[in-house]
């Protein structure tokens, strides 16, 4: 019991701070984006510099994301900044890209620090890019008092929540339209093995809440794949965890960025070792309830998963559970 109760305070622990966090930073509301495809760039500024209200925001556009227009907002003038890509494109209709966009500056407003508020840019994420990577979108936030640089990346295996002033970041998912059609057989081959067996979660009384995602992933096919996480519409984050047990019978708990899964080779989320951790649920999930997720891999991109919500565990819904490509 007491290593039960000490992994729940972890796992609220773990919330608590990841919330306060990703309320105090300039942030994308979309989180993943399909290559070859458009995506629409909602970045959301919560606060001022020390009190003082925000004047002016700047967005640095990475190489890749192409055909970028921003939103005019009134009271605020738009500036463009213009330059050459590091190669060319494809885009709609055969045509290509070789410059667009590289940063957008809105001026002249002010945004006080009691308020909230979102600049909007319409993009459009190049099909040469890799699914699976990520994308960081440096912003400059400058106030009335000070100026703010949200420009740090995580490197690899670096959990990004520990990160002072985290530039905005966007995992790219494998998209139906992309231009390259060798990559996009390649992905739907590895997307049509991956499967998956006995997808549950236990019922949670409160919105809010954090849960717990369990099944059995595997990879059918002749290439490996990689787990990168997930999203849901019903929890604020979806996130890989494991759960160790050290000797003296202490539970601790940690975030994976990448969990590879070998061709012909499966990974078990259960309890007390890896699991799904879905945080900040938006409402109570209840027994004989549904919860729907996608989890993103290296290859085969966005892959839907349906939790049967049951306090039995997995031999009690077997009728529920399913795994497949979007």
């Amino acid at each position: 019991m007491l290593v039960d109760l000490r992994g729940a305070i972890g796992a609220l622990l773990c919330l608590i701070g990841a919330s306060t966090q990703s309320s105090a930073h300039v942030s994308l509301e979309g989180k993943q984006a399909k290559v070859g495809a458009g995506y629409k760039a909602v970045f959301g500024v919560p606060h001022g510099c020390e009190g003082s209200p925000t004047t002016e925001v700047r967005i640095d556009i990475p190489e890749g994301v192409i055909a970028v227009k921003p939103m005019p907002k009134p009271g605020w003038t738009l500036a463009l900044e213009k330059g050459a890509y590091a190669r060319s494109y494809a885009f709609y209709h055969g045509e290509s890209k070789r410059e667009g966009v590289r940063q957008v500056t809105w001026s002249g407003g002010e945004l006080p620090d009691e308020y909230f508020d979102q600049f909007v840019l319409s993009t459009f994420i190049a099909a040469e890019l890799t699914p699976g990577a990520k994308l960081s979108f440096p912003v400059t936030q400058k106030c009335a008092n000070g100026v703010l640089r949200w420009n740090e990346a995580a490197a690899e295996g670096q959990d990004a929540h520990g990160l002072e002033h985290p530039a905005p970041q966007l995992l790219l998912v494998a998209g139906e339209g992309q231009h390259d059609h060798h990559a996009g057989h390649a992905a739907a081959q590895s997307a049509s093995a991956i499967g998956v067996g006995g997808a549950w979660t236990r019922p949670v009384a409160n919105a809010g809440g954090v849960g717990a995602g369990y099944g059995k992933i595997t990879n059918a096919g002749a290439e490996p794949d990689v787990l990168l996480g997930g999203s849901s519409d019903a929890a604020e984050r979806v996130e890989v965890h494991e759960t160790t047990i050290s000797e003296d019978g202490v539970a601790s708990m940690k975030k994976l960025d990448a969990v590879e899964i070998a061709p012909g080779k499966s990974i078990e989320l259960k309890p007390g070792g890896m699991h799904l951790m879905l945080i900040g649920l938006k409402q109570p999930l209840k027994e004989g309830d549904t919860l729907k997720a996608k989890l993103n891999f290296k290859r085969a991109g966005a892959v839907d998963v349906e939790f049967a919500v049951t306090a039995a565990g997995p031999g009690a819904s077997s009728g529920h559970e399913r795994m497949h490509h979007h």
